[in-house]
């Protein structure tokens, strides 16, 4: 047994008492893998929605979009109960079932007849989704000393990052290397989703193995829903803190217009001009991975001028980044053409900018006594706007153009920025808090 007084490193990184380098460097490992095999879901959908049930092109924005907005409905659902599990059960037995349930999800999913199945395995996926985005948001909570909470969260973002690229680029080109060895289409997309459970499976072992055991030492604290609702939403009177709520609706509502409708995007383009399915989704692939790719060497460049001037200003910086970036595919025809690559870098940097922007806003102005509350509200916001600009994003990508969810979230992205200047300006921020920012700094 390991001396609870005793603190470990990891490196430049300082641990919690009691948790040991391999619970730490297991907890790392996990990062790499929790959000890439997430989002997966993404890519092996889109080819599944083109090889194995042969849907039109005119309806797959609707659909999914359609699916999304299921999922999410299903997660701010399960959020608060799985809170409450990881608690009383355990961060290593919830977090490991997370996995499995997305092992799960990746071996039903290409065995799907109906896009009415699809709904049946999202109800899997979404269960899975909140176990792992969980556990992964409450180890990072329980696992640093409060010296190295700042270091770890980076490293937890530069991991994750990197096994977003890494899945999506590697598993993604899995169908395309299958079919040119002469395996079908729709098998090939079976051994794909098959390879990509294994993976799910080895990360749940993984994590038993090496995360801490045991129930935690103190509870996370989770408000109830009408703690959320009463406590956390009433903090929207202060101008700030509403900014980031608004901030959170556009960023995560950004993420997801990226993850789901880029790839859609560049899949169809490839099929329009020729392509096999499975090259067609490779293609769709690469401009999300050059996306995210740009989006982590944006970040570290990005970050320490949040801590330099104000946060709504940075914000409003933010924001006129990621409209540029949204709005600027206005100009691209073809997402498969060669200068089509710089299209995507700006898309990249204004993503992650606008969710730097909010997260750094929020964690500034988040009162002390009701930071749980505030903090679940902005993930609720985040949540709310992916159900709906996904929703409509999708049936504006079938309609109109599928350049449409962008143009949408590039004029909420201008709207944001006008209302940070004007916040700014209105609401500075307060003298004691500039004090005890600059204190924390020294």
């Amino acid at each position: 047994m390991p001396d609870q007084a005793l603190s470990y490193r990891i490196g430049p990184l300082r641990l919690a008492p009691g948790v040991l380098p391999r619970h730490g460097w297991t907890f790392l490992i996990a990062a790499f893998f929790s959000i890439g095999l997430m989002i997966f879901i993404s890519i092996g959908q889109t080819y599944i929605l083109n090889e194995h049930l042969h849907i039109p092109s005119s309806e797959q924005g609707a659909i999914s979009g359609n699916l999304v907005f299921f999922t999410e409905i299903l997660t701010l659902l399960l959020f608060l109960p799985a809170g409450i599990l990881m608690d009383r059960v355990g961060r290593r037995p919830v977090y490991a079932a997370g996995f499995l349930l997305l092992a799960l999800t990746y071996a039903l999913y290409p065995f799907a007849e109906s896009v009415d199945a699809l709904y049946v395995y999202r109800i899997v996926y979404a269960m899975a989704v909140v176990t792992v985005a969980g556990g992964l948001s409450t180890v990072l909570a329980d696992y640093p000393a409060e010296c190295s909470r700042g270091k770890l969260v980076a490293l937890v973002g530069l991991m994750s990052g990197l096994g977003v690229v890494f899945i999506s680029q590697g598993f993604g080109a899995l169908p395309k290397v299958f079919a040119g060895a002469g395996i079908d289409g729709v098998a090939a997309g079976r051994l794909t989703h098959f390879i990509v459970a294994g993976l799910s499976v080895a990360v749940a072992a993984f994590l038993v193995w090496g995360l801490k055991p045991g129930l935690p030492i103190r509870h996370e604290e989770r408000p109830s829903v009408r703690d959320l609702l009463v406590g956390g939403f009433s903090q929207a009177r202060n101008p700030r803190i509403l900014l980031a709520y608004s901030a959170a609706f556009i960023a995560r509502g950004d993420q997801s217009v990226n993850a789901v409708f880029l790839i859609l995007w560049g899949t169809l383009a490839g099929k329009a001009a020729g392509l096999e399915p499975a090259a067609a989704v490779m293609g769709g692939t690469l401009i999300f991975v050059i996306a995210q790719i740009a989006a982590l060497v944006w970040a570290p460049i990005l970050g320490p001028l949040l801590d330099r001037i104000d946060r709504a200003s940075a914000l409003a910086v933010c924001m006129a980044l990621a409209a540029l970036g949204n709005l600027a595919l206005l100009l691209l025809d073809d997402p498969l053409a060669s200068h089509g690559l710089i299209f995507f870098i700006l898309l990249g940097i204004g993503q992650i900018s606008v969710f730097l922007g909010g997260q750094s806003l929020i964690g500034q102005e988040a009162p002390p006594a009701q930071r749980g509350s505030v903090l679940g509200a902005f993930n609720v916001a985040g949540a709310i706007g992916i159900l709906l600009i996904t929703f409509v994003g999708g049936h504006l990508f079938d309609r109109i153009d599928p350049r449409a969810p962008f143009v949408v979230v590039g004029v909420i992205n201008i709207l944001l920025m006008f209302a940070s200047v004007y916040v700014r300006l209105r609401y500075p921020v307060k003298p004691a808090i500039e004090e005890m920012r600059a204190a924390t700094a020294i």
